[in-house]
């Protein structure tokens, strides 16, 4: 089954020679997508100097297109050992390094790897000892932690769990390391969101911002990477990367973006199936319909970033600048980003006399002068990134939450093209739930025909 026996079995040799503790096998892998092969794995203990001498377990599997492809690499912790989660080990144990990152053949070997493992533990050791005590409390999460380094899958385990969420590992990837990609990063870590975080760091994208500073002052479960493998089984991939070519035209500026789109999608769809695509990058109606073409994805789960931080402002001046908390509640920002976006409501109160008339005067009135400050407030890359968070610890938390994101319309407020605008959308683990439904007004439902007629020519000119 492997392509380059010859070459395989000479590094396994060179491995046996120096370490000659590890044990070598032919097992069953089970990889993200449910898929399986029967690849060699070696599995023993590497050296390790931290004040003291500790030796680390480790399991190893060799696929079947190496040495041109890094193994896979995972700690195996014996019945009284934790994961210290760091840099370079995740909360499953998977092991993350730069030289697999970097893997190249023929410069890259089997024992040049486990050299930088050792270096690398040497830093910052990823495994503890615990009390006898501790280790029967935690042998059971050790037991499932085991099955996953042995390739196997999860799914007895949540059986019994019985929730989604119980015992799942939720991983963030964010496409582009410019300052909205950092942004990103940054508020999905101060958050605590995710237990692990790939910043994809592609060249073609936006102007680079501080990846280097990421990586010296070591921003805990942070990856960064330029191999699009390195996002692998994300929950959540957030798109932030936006073109700087040499275009000339606003219609040639979006070009441009679709055909970085083009070499984006199709891999980060290859690698997280059933991720959830969260759309940031300009136009973000646009670029998220473009997202959603390309990835082939269920429209539930190609969302836009579109209103969601103007709704939030929006609520929060009602609530404590214009003291209008029982408005609040039902208070949306709707439609697309930038002047065309409108205030709209989800009470279905339907006016019937003078007096309901009145009060919804005075609501339109409130929402003009929120509305009015909104206009003042730009949205700046750290702002944006906490909007990013705020939607993404909705998805995996699969919190049922309301925001205001770019989905797709048609359908509402008799749009009948395929264009994506905000609307209020119940968001859970699988992307958007519902759409709720908005309080009937035939100047906001002009306002959103308009809004989608315009995407929609727009959406006609480009080359997908």
């Amino acid at each position: 089954q492997y392509k380059f026996r010859d070459l395989t079995i000479e590094e396994l040799k060179n491995i046996s020679k120096t370490y000659p503790n590890f044990m070598f096998s032919m097992n069953t892998y089970t990889f993200k997508d449910g898929s399986q092969k029967d690849l060699l794995n070696f599995s023993g203990s590497v050296p390790v100097k931290y004040g003291n001498s500790y030796n680390i377990p480790v399991r190893l599997w060799i696929l079947d297109s190496h040495p041109f492809a890094p193994p896979i690499c995972f700690l195996k912790p014996t019945a009284n050992m934790v994961i210290a989660v760091g840099k370079h080990v995740d909360a499953r144990g998977r092991i993350y390094l730069p030289y697999l990152q970097n893997w190249s053949h023929p410069k890259s070997t089997l024992i040049g790897l486990i050299e930088e493992m050792i270096a690398k533990f040497e830093e910052e050791l990823p495994l503890y000892s615990l009390s006898s005590s501790d280790a029967a409390r935690q042998s059971e999460l050790l037991s499932y932690i085991a099955k996953i380094t042995e390739g196997e899958t999860d799914m007895k385990s949540r059986s019994k769990t019985g929730g989604r969420n119980e015992g799942c590992f939720n991983k963030i990837t964010v496409v582009g390391a410019g300052d909205l990609g950092i942004a990103c990063v940054l508020a999905v870590a101060a958050k605590d969101v995710a237990d692990k975080v790939v910043l994809l760091d592609l060249p073609e994208g936006a102007a680079k911002g501080g990846t280097m500073d990421l990586e010296i002052f070591a921003v805990p479960n942070v990856e960064i990477s330029k191999d699009f493998s390195a996002s692998a089984g994300s929950q959540v991939v957030v798109l932030t990367v936006n073109s700087l070519g040499n275009a000339q035209t606003y219609l040639d500026v979006i070009q441009s973006n679709v055909d970085l789109f083009r070499g984006i999608i199709p891999a980060v769809s290859h690698y997280s199936q059933n991720a959830v695509l969260l759309v940031a990058s300009h136009p973000v109606e646009v670029m998220t319909f473009v997202s959603w073409k390309l990835s082939s994805f269920p429209k539930s789960r190609v969302i836009g970033v579109g209103a969601n931080l103007d709704s939030e402002r929006f609520q929060y001046m009602l609530t404590n600048l214009l003291k209008a908390e029982v408005l609040a509640k039902d208070a949306w920002v709707i439609g697309e980003q930038g002047e065309d976006k409108v205030p709209s409501w989800t009470s279905c109160n339907v006016v019937a006399n003078q007096e309901a008339m009145a009060a919804r005067n005075s609501r339109e009135k409130v929402a003009n002068r929120a509305m009015e400050v909104l206009k003042g407030k730009g949205q700046r890359s750290w702002s944006v990134g906490l909007s990013v968070a705020d939607l993404a610890d909705s998805i995996l938390k699969d919190k049922r939450k309301v925001h205001s994101v770019s989905t797709l319309a048609k359908g509402c407020c008799n749009i009948n093209s395929e264009v994506f605008l905000s609307l209020p959308c119940i968001l859970g683990t699988g992307g958007v739930i519902e759409v709720v439904r908005l309080e009937e007004d035939p100047l906001v439902q002009e306002k959103l025909q308009s809004s989608a007629g315009s995407i929609h020519d727009l959406q006609q000119q480009l080359k997908l």
